[in-house]
């Protein structure tokens, strides 16, 4: 029975612990979850945590609101820094989505850090800059 090299062993890595890799998730958790729950496609097919990814394959990712599309470059041996990120994944999203996120963030209030609660006075103002603007659209 023969072995398989030691090379191909180190290409076989997991989508939800590739995923942690390349800080798509924050956790191992996060990234078993997403694949379980349908969020995580690979070439178009839901997949298992447990699947094992090929070099040059697209995967669907969905984190937060938007949808990212990545083809696979590369699998690190452990996680790695933000920075050397770009050089695993490439990332294929539509601008619309990034655009749509925007869309969303612009459509809540925006309030700098530590300048404390609105008083009743701004807290009206807000609401009635709202009314005027849902009456608008």
């Amino acid at each position: 029975m023969s072995s398989p090299d030691k090379e191909e062993v180190k290409t076989k890595v997991r989508i939800d612990k590739w995923l942690w890799m390349v800080r798509l998730y924050k956790t191992r958790t996060m990234a078993g979850d997403a694949c379980s729950s349908g969020k995580v496609k690979i070439d178009d097919v839901n997949c298992k945590p447990s699947r094992e990814i090929k070099i040059g394959s697209i995967v669907q990712v969905r984190t937060g609101q938007i949808q990212k599309t990545i083809q696979i470059l590369n699998s690190p041996k452990s996680r790695i820094a933000a920075k050397s990120v770009p050089d695993y994944y490439l990332d294929l999203t539509d601008k619309e989505e990034y655009d749509k996120l925007k869309q969303l963030d612009s459509q809540f209030e925006h309030r700098e850090h530590g300048i404390g609660r609105p008083t009743k006075k701004d807290r009206r103002q807000l609401n009635k800059l709202k009314i005027e603007n849902c009456l608008n659209r």
